[in-house]
């Protein structure tokens, strides 16, 4: 007589760090294989500066995916613990998924390639943005990538068109390995509301200024509280320089109004609640290289 047991599917769970150099899409992707704005995504490098996990969940799987900084060599204190979160990622993966472009050739960092290449880890290796290049080309950085790392699968896709995914995620799911969910199955993200509130505001910096300004700011949210019908929020703006006060409120507090608006308007969107929020500016001149301060902005962990 047959075990109604043996008949059930078994759950699979797992762990899906995506990994990459700036600007290749990384965000983009993880936001559209979990279906949630969990990661800012602007033109600019360095958009990424946590580790977020964006939490997938099916009958009889849980992906967790984990979006990462761009891979750099770190200039100071603050990009030294962005590469501690890709590192990290590496290590404690079931599946890693790096991410590369039409633009990028297979240069660049070749020590992070390296360590790829010797591990045992699975690796995906998605080739984003093909909606901008042509087939003839994409075939090229296939077979080129191949050449580079002879044990990964190979995904041209599209982020943004949400081209090819479906194969990805196929992948996905037959490379995870059996194991009960490591996450509540209503659970999305690792994050909390304060979190994803700085992100917006981060993005919004990103986004209405340039030059080094928007890498010279942090955002913390200083007050979050909860009525009934509204989120009451107080943010700071961190910048090391008096100049960097100025160009962040702009003439007549104009510019910082405009991300105030634009910031409040997405977090209502994103917490389908009504928002007041308030942000102020101060001035911190070593806050990227003050341990002390990045443990408190979540940069560094215990």
């Amino acid at each position: 007589m047959n075990n109604p047991k043996s008949d059930l599917k078994k759950h699979r769970s797992g762990f899906v760090n995506i990994i990459g150099n700036p600007n290749v899409g990384k965000s983009t992707l993880i936001n559209a294989l979990v279906g949630e704005r969990l990661s800012i995504v602007t033109a600019k490098a360095q958009t990424t500066r946590h580790r977020i996990m964006g939490i997938v969940n099916g009958e009889d799987y849980q992906i967790v995916y984990s979006d990462t900084p761009g891979i750099l060599k770190p200039g100071y204190k603050l990009q030294e613990s962005m590469m501690s979160f890709v590192n990290g990622a590496i290590s404690d993966a079931d599946i890693i998924l790096y991410v590369t472009d039409v633009i990028e050739t297979g240069t660049k960092n070749r020590e992070y390639l390296e360590k790829l290449k010797a591990s045992e880890i699975p690796i995906l290796l998605v080739i984003n943005k093909v909606d901008l290049s042509n087939q003839v080309e994409v075939e090229k950085l296939y077979n080129s990538w191949k050449e580079i790392l002879p044990k990964a699968q190979i995904f041209p896709i599209s982020a943004t068109e949400k081209f090819n995914l479906d194969p990805l995620f196929n992948s996905i799911l037959e490379l995870l390995p059996e194991s009960p969910p490591w996450y509540d199955r209503d659970t999305f993200t690792d994050r909390n509301l304060r979190f994803f509130a700085s992100e917006i505001i981060r993005e919004k910096i990103l986004l209405n200024y340039s030059k080094e300004v928007p890498y010279c700011t942090e955002v913390i949210i200083d007050s979050f509280k909860e009525e009934e019908s509204i989120y009451k929020i107080d943010a700071i703006i961190y910048v090391t320089r008096n100049s960097q006060k100025g160009i962040i409120i702009g003439k007549g507090g104009l510019t910082l109004k405009r991300v105030g608006t634009q910031a409040r308007k997405d977090m209502e969107a994103f917490f389908e609640k009504k928002v007041f929020l308030q942000i102020f500016v101060k001035v911190n001149a070593d806050w990227r290289e003050d341990s002390k301060k990045l443990k408190q902005f979540g940069y560094i962990q215990d």
